[in-house]
Parts: structure tokens; C-alpha cells; sequence
């Protein structure tokens, strides 16, 4: 469990620190530039987070079968793995920033943009597009760091990122009245330092992913991580498509709406991050131990992880809880008192089940580094399509309103939870039975 814990730290405090690009551009924008900017940065937040865990989903499938291939010393796998990886995510990030561009005017339809907002949210995601091959470079590359036990070299990159997106974004949006989409820029540029450079760590320190004298492309490793990686990756896009559906939905309610929506998710996102984060190193110390067949540490560490995640996610809870109002007060103008208060609604809904999603994210993590990655995305359709349909449902009951979007989200953690935690008791002997068939990679 010690271990786990070193390893998950730096990973918890970088995730938090990419936060801060989105979180730096909410709060500059919402103080500064009132409320229809601050719902135009919201909702391309959300979408964006939707692009961007498509990328994410296949560089932490990737991971976890690096993991294995690293637990099990297969030094020739490994390589051919990551040269696999690399060329099968780079196509892909390719074809999304394409269709990112050609698909820009759709948006304010899918989505429901209020015509007040829609020409600074277009301006926003004009400029943060060109992230997208940014975000490949960054996520690849500390997967593969985090998957061989370096999770500390992420976070510094990240540091340096994070505090160069913050003065940019006083320097663009203050300095040279930019608006939203200097915000963006700052963003884009902040990316770019975190990937270029990370790159260049990991091409200069880690041997694996140099090229190498007789190094090709084999199919039999694109399939390998074709199996592992989309799966995973459908788990992290429909996750966030589903949010995104929802989106529409509280676009639908008109700016104030949206505002409170955006701002009160940047604090969500960072509410529970730090147990997202330590789902993916349990993710990782499952993968290596059950490379390595050690069903002993495999089952202590679940056990720890499990306490460990619930008593940080009841703590998390009452702090959110109890200070939702001056947490909402730091994004939005003090007189936007209809922003304020629809904000405080959705934290004290949704805060007090941080348990539910903890659990999940581990969930996540268990199935995928035991090869199960397709269970992941069982739960993720049980936990969005909850979502989705409730809020729908229950928004359009008058006296509920949009309160029914907020109480659709534990609703489906709930769900989900109740699926993954059956399933492993009525399956757990076969998923360590390592000879069986189904059990090899």
C-alpha cells in the first residue's frame, strides 16, 4: 500500500496541475469578462474533455499493457509495444484534429449554444483545437513513464506547464484584451511545453522508444494494443459523451445555467481528481503484479486502495459540502447571486456522493489492468446512460427542473457500482486463473 501511495502522489498532483489550465481560464474569464464568457469557456471545457479522453482512453490502455510487459521483463515486447502505440494514437489524433476543424459550425447545434455566447465560444475553440496534438504527446509519454515507475517526471512537466498557462492567460486576456480566445492560446502554448519537452525526456532516458536496428511495425502488437487501447477508450469517450449530451441539456436552461454549470464543474473536477488519479496507479500496480502473477499483493492492494479511497472521498465531501458557496464565490462575480446559488445546488447534490464515483474509478482501474477493459465500458453505459435518461427525464418534471440533472449523476455512480462489485465477487477465482485462455494477453 506504501508503495501505491508514493507512486499515486505525483500522479494525483499532476492531474490536479492540468486542472489548472481550464480552472486558470475560468476563473480569469469569469472575473473579468462576466457571465456569458465565463458559460462560452464552460461548455468548451466539456467538449473538449470529451476529445481530449479519447486520446486519454488509448494512451491509458497502452499503459496498462506496457505495465504487464514491464512486470513480466519482456524488454523486446515493450518496445514493440510503444512503437505500436505511438503510431496507432498519432493516426487517430490526426483524424480527430481534422474533424475537430471541419465539424466547428455543428457545434453550436449539437450543443444548444444561446446565440449570446456562441461567437466567443467559437473564438475559444478556434484557438484550442491545435491543443489536441499537444494533449497525444503529453498523455502518451507519461503513460509510458507512469507504467515503468516513473511517476514523478510527469508532474514536474506539468508544473511548468500549469504556471506557464497562468501568466499567459493574465498576459493575453488582461494584458492584451484577447478575450476567451487568449485564453486559449495560453492553453495551447502551455500544452505544447509539457509534450515537446516531456518527449524529449522520455526519447533521451528511456531506451525502449529510441528507434532501434531491426525495429518495425508488427500487427500482432497493433492488435494487441488495438485490444487493450479501444476499449479503454471507448470507456473514457462515452464517459464524456455522455456528459457532453448533457451539456446540450444545461444550455438548454439559458446562460445563468451554464455559468453555474461550468464554474461549479471546475470544482467538481478537482474535488474528485486526486481519486481518479489514484484509481490509474492502482491501475498500474494491479497490471505489473498480475504480469508478474502475484495474486497476494494483488488482493492486499485492493483492500487498502478500497479504504484508502473512501475515506478520502468522505472527507472531500464534507469539505465541499460545507463550502460550496465561497468555492462558487471564487469563480463568479458576487453579484451574479442566481449563478452563485444554482452552483451551491449542484456541489451539495453531488458532493456528498464522492464515495460513488471513487468506488467506480477504481473499478475502472481493477478491470483494466486485469484485461477486463471491456467491463469498463459495461459500467461506464450503466453510469451514463443513467445519467443521461434520468436527466432528461426529471429536468422536464416543473417541479423538479434542472435540479434533475444534478441528482441524475449518483444515481448512475450507484448503479454502476452495484454492476462492477457483483461481478467481481461472482467472477473473481477465474480472474486469476492466469492459464486459462481468456487470461492471456
Amino acid at each position: 500500500m506504501a508503495s501505491m501511495m508514493r507512486f499515486a502522489v505525483p500522479m494525483i498532483l499532476g492531474d490536479l496541475l492540468q486542472q489548472c489550465y481550464n480552472v486558470a481560464d475560468t476563473l480569469i474569464v469569469g472575473n473579468y469578462l462576466g457571465k456569458n464568457a465565463l458559460a462560452a469557456v464552460g461548455s468548451s471545457f466539456t467538449l473538449m474533455t470529451f476529445l481530449t479522453s479519447i486520446l486519454l482512453g488509448l494512451c491509458m490502455g497502452s499503459g496498462a499493457v506496457f505495465s504487464i510487459r514491464f512486470g513480466q521483463r519482456d524488454q523486446d515486447g515493450l518496445r514493440e509495444g510503444a512503437l505500436a502505440s505511438f503510431a496507432l494514437i498519432a493516426a487517430l489524433t490526426l483524424a480527430l484534429e481534422l474533424l475537430a476543424f471541419a465539424c466547428l459550425d455543428q457545434i453550436r447545434t449539437f450543443l444548444r449554444v444561446p446565440d449570446p455566447v456562441w461567437p466567443m465560444m467559437r473564438a475559444y475553440l478556434a484557438a484550442v483545437f491545435w491543443g489536441i496534438a499537444a494533449t497525444f504527446l503529453y498523455n502518451f509519454f507519461a503513460s509510458y513513464l507512469r507504467a515503468v515507475g516513473n511517476s514523478l517526471v510527469p508532474l514536474v512537466f506539468l508544473a511548468v506547464s500549469a504556471a506557464l498557462n497562468i501568466a499567459l492567460d493574465l498576459w493575453f486576456v488582461l494584458g492584451l484584451d484577447w478575450g476567451p480566445a487568449g485564453a486559449a492560446w495560453a492553453t495551447v502554448i502551455a500544452q505544447y511545453a509539457s509534450g515537446l519537452g516531456i518527449m524529449a525526456y522520455a526519447l533521451i532516458r528511456c531506451p525502449p522508444l529510441r528507434p532501434a536496428r531491426g525495429l518495425r511495425l508488427r500487427w500482432s502488437r497493433v492488435r494487441e494494443i488495438a485490444g487493450s487501447s479501444l476499449l479503454t477508450c471507448v470507456q473514457q469517450s462515452v464517459m464524456n459523451l455522455g456528459i457532453l449530451m448533457v451539456q446540450g441539456l444545461v444550455n438548454s436552461f439559458g446562460p445563468t445555467v451554464m455559468a453555474a454549470f461550468a464554474a461549479a464543474v471546475k470544482i467538481d473536477a478537482f474535488a474528485y481528481m486526486p481519486v481518479q488519479d489514484f484509481g490509474n496507479a492502482f491501475s498500474t500496480f494491479i497490471a505489473q503484479n498480475y504480469g508478474a502473477k502475484r495474486e497476494d499483493r494483488i488482493r492486499s492492494g485492493l483492500r487498502g486502495a478500497v479504504l484508502a479511497c473512501l475515506a478520502f472521498c468522505l472527507v472531500v465531501s464534507a469539505l465541499v459540502c460545507a463550502f460550496a458557496r465561497p468555492l462558487m464565490g471564487l469563480f463568479v462575480e458576487p453579484g451574479e447571486v442566481e449563478t452563485i446559488l444554482e452552483g451551491v445546488r449542484y456541489l451539495r447534490i453531488e458532493g456528498a456522493f464522492y464515495c460513488g464515483i471513487g468506488c467506480l474509478f477504481l473499478l475502472y482501474g481493477l478491470y483494466r489492468a486485469l484485461g477486463r477493459p471491456g467491463m469498463s465500458v459495461v459500467l461506464t453505459a450503466v453510469s451514463l446512460g443513467t445519467r443521461v435518461a434520468l436527466a432528461h427525464i426529471l429536468s422536464a418534471l416543473p417541479a423538479v427542473g434542472v435540479a434533475g440533472i444534478w441528482w441524475s449523476v449518483p444515481i448512475g455512480w450507484a448503479l454502476a457500482d452495484a454492476v462492477g462489485i457483483g461481478w467481481y465477487l461472482l467472477r473473481q477465482d477465474r480472474l486469476f486463473a492466469w492459464d486459462a485462455p481468456e487470461n492471456k494477453i
